[in-house]
């Protein structure tokens, strides 16, 4: 009888060569984990910048739209715009020292919420309309006891008109600019009524965007110095070189600050006779994770804050041109 043979040894792996391979499959790992990681992080702050541009781009386009329509008119002491640095909009770990209160007339296409524009009759009753821009920390839907609360930048329009029938009958949207606003000469004390509308409100009406941490408009005005065409810049509120607390356009002349301020290379004629030519907005976008860490328990100290902000904000400019005034 044939007897099977027995199949050959068959040698196990050491302790050493096991060891080895755990090292070397712990470091595969480790650089798995690391890219993974990496790539999360950009992606997360990808993402975020994708979010803080398209809150920018909401923003941006809607004072474009209403500097694009701005309404200015020649011949006259009624103060026609006016941008104010005011009081700072805290936070409860940080505060936007950058925060003006912008009024100017203008001529928007919702200034009768786009039914108006077209219509059939073309019974217009106005044209011009007055805005206000100002800068909160609440909540953009409810900022009675509420949580979610974040820095939410609003605008009030005033109608034209106090027709009901065409406005609905929303008291909110009755206000008569040419009653109330036009022929002024102290446009922020007849626009109080108007933004103490808004400072009560506690809805969403004249919401525009929000994790707006500030914003600075800048005025370039077009002035005849030495028989040539200069541009002088003016930003309200703070900027890299300098501080201007407010910007006033009259009818018949341009004023800076409340002791009407010339800037500096032109004379005070000059300065009153000149006109806004654009007008650039700059705002800083704070990312929603930013605002998450503002409302959690973490201190955030003074220290810490140029730091947060650097990791969690984002900036954005654009240049609006003005119509001829």
């Amino acid at each position: 009888m044939k007897i099977p043979r027995r199949d050959s040894f068959k040698r196990a792996f050491t302790l050493m060569e096991l060891m080895v391979a755990m090292a070397i499959t712990a470091m595969i790992v480790t650089a798995l984990v690391y890219i993974t990681s990496n790539a999360v992080d950009t992606w997360n702050r990808s993402r975020a910048e994708l979010r803080a541009a398209r809150q920018a781009k909401v923003m941006v386009d809607t004072m474009a739209k209403d500097f694009e329509s701005m309404v200015v008119r020649r011949g006259n002491s009624f103060e026609w715009l006016k941008a104010t640095n005011t009081a700072s909009v805290q936070a409860p770990k940080l505060t936007s020292t950058n925060s003006s209160d912008l009024i100017f007339f203008c001529a928007p296409t919702d200034r009768y919420n786009g039914a108006y524009i077209n219509n059939a009759t073309g019974s217009f009753p106005g044209d011009v309309s007055c805005v206000g821009y100002r800068l909160y920390y609440r909540d953009p839907l409810n900022n009675i006891g509420a949580t979610f609360q974040t820095f939410v930048l609003k605008r009030y329009l005033s109608s034209p008109s106090t027709d009901i029938t065409l406005l609905g009958n929303d008291p909110h949207k009755t206000d008569n600019t040419f009653s109330n606003l036009l022929g002024t000469t102290d446009l922020a004390t007849a626009f109080k009524p108007y933004f103490a509308i808004m400072d009560a409100n506690t809805s969403y009406t004249d919401y525009v965007c929000e994790n707006v941490f500030q914003f600075v408009v800048t005025f370039n005005v077009e002035v005849m110095h030495n028989n040539s065409l200069t541009i002088v810049s003016v930003p309200v509120g703070q900027s890299s070189t300098q501080v201007t607390n407010s910007f006033r356009v009259l009818g018949n002349k341009i004023t800076k600050g409340i002791n009407d301020d010339t800037p500096s290379g032109v004379t005070t004629d000059e300065w009153h006779a000149g006109r806004v030519a654009s007008v650039d907005i700059s705002l800083t976008i704070i990312s929603d994770a930013g605002m998450d860490q503002l409302r959690s328990p973490r201190v955030l100290t003074t220290e810490k804050q140029a730091d947060f902000l650097a990791k969690n904000s984002y900036n954005y400019t654009k240049r609006v041109q003005v119509p001829g005034m």
